[in-house]
């Protein structure tokens, strides 16, 4: 429920992302990790912590990065 509000948040800051981005990100990542039970997923300029519960994929939040 936070992930979809964090749309809302972010685009009040003026920083877009659409669902599509967050799944992507997913998807085909261009860097991923793993903190406990949280996994991270970056791709451009997007970074999505979520985790897996039996094979469902669940967003906890979204985030934008900087590119170096």
């Amino acid at each position: 429920k936070y992930a979809e509000k964090k749309f809302d948040i972010l685009n009040k800051h003026k920083v877009y992302f659409t669902r599509e981005q967050i799944e992507d990100a997913i998807k085909l990542p261009d860097k991923t990790g793993k903190k406990g039970q949280y996994l991270f997923a970056q791709k451009e300029r997007v970074k999505v912590v979520y985790k897996k519960e039996n094979g469902i994929v669940r967003v906890i939040t979204f985030y934008p990065v900087k590119i170096a």
